[in-house]
């Protein structure tokens, strides 16, 4: 059998302007070099999100890892808007908003109606079923046009930082729409790795049953804070300790993902930390609300 073919990606689309849709939008553009347009409802997080962008791009310049003159090319290369119609041609777009299983159907039905017929549909979901959005594209099962262009470009956070990236497919993904997945985040400077559209997927799977335990070791008094978090990083040679690592990644995220491990495998090994779910319910999500087992 003749080994896919990957598509080239000439113009790309990120919808959602957070840390991650707009990290992902900034590598595309500083690193892959493709003009990219950002989606956001919000005007709001739009601003936030390429200020963000320029601070990012003045600190690589001031680091002389780019000169002036690729920063200010980067930085055009970004179209900020509001309306999802403005992806109308883009041969590559990569959904980036929060772990509702709902919103990111949405989504996805829209942009099966918006976008080209030949363009990759990626979503940046962390634990959500690759067949469970692919198959919002379309009412008819049997109808694969939109949804064999389905797949997940998982990308760590914080993405210009972070290597990796996960790609998984699922049920209907062709691959053709694998192969311009894997080439494209090359280009964006990534190391893919492939998953199977299992719950968690690989990253997931093993990282968020690690950090909820610490937070059991926590809660039942293993161990304290301090102690949890330095022996991981001077016995394991991690650069975080799983709780600050928590924090950073945010705590209504760990408990959306291991929710979703909890319920689809049915595994007891998987229920979340009661201590998580009260620092949630709480409001205590990590660095992003100020608070979560540290302060900032």
């Amino acid at each position: 059998m003749a080994e896919a073919k990957a598509a080239e990606i000439k113009k790309l689309g990120v919808i959602g302007a957070g840390q991650m849709g707009l990290g992902i939008a900034l590598v595309a553009s500083r690193v892959a070099g493709v003009p990219v347009t950002v989606v956001d409802s919000s005007q709001q997080a739009l601003d936030k999100g390429l200020s963000f962008a320029d601070k990012l791009l003045k600190k690589d310049v001031e680091k002389e890892r780019i000169n002036q003159q690729d920063a200010d090319a980067a930085r055009q290369r970004l179209t900020p808007s509001t309306k999802m119609e403005d992806l109308s041609d883009v041969d590559m777009v990569i959904e980036a908003v929060p772990e509702k299983v709902e919103l990111k159907r949405s989504i996805f039905a829209q942009l099966a109606k918006i976008c080209p017929p030949h363009a990759i549909l990626a979503t940046n979901t962390s634990s959500i079923s690759i067949t469970l959005i692919a198959a919002a594209t379309t009412s008819d099962p049997t109808d694969l046009s939109a949804s064999s262009r389905v797949v997940s470009t998982h990308f760590m956070n914080p993405v210009p930082v972070q290597k990796g990236v996960e790609i998984i497919t699922g049920l209907q993904t062709s691959p053709e729409t694998l192969a311009t997945a894997v080439e494209f985040c090359k280009r964006m400077g990534k190391i893919p790795s492939e998953s199977a559209d299992s719950p968690g997927f690989l990253a997931n799977r093993i990282l968020m049953p690690y950090i909820n335990e610490a937070v059991i070791c926590l809660e039942t008094g293993v161990g304290d804070r301090d102690s949890i978090d330095s022996i991981m990083k001077n016995g394991t040679n991690v650069p975080m300790g799983p709780l600050q690592l928590a924090d950073f990644i945010g705590l209504d995220t760990c408990l959306s993902i291991m929710e979703v491990l909890h319920t689809q495998l049915g595994d007891s090994k998987y229920r979340p930390s009661v201590r998580l779910r009260q620092m949630v319910d709480a409001g205590w999500l990590g660095k992003k609300s100020g608070r979560g087992f540290y302060e900032y």
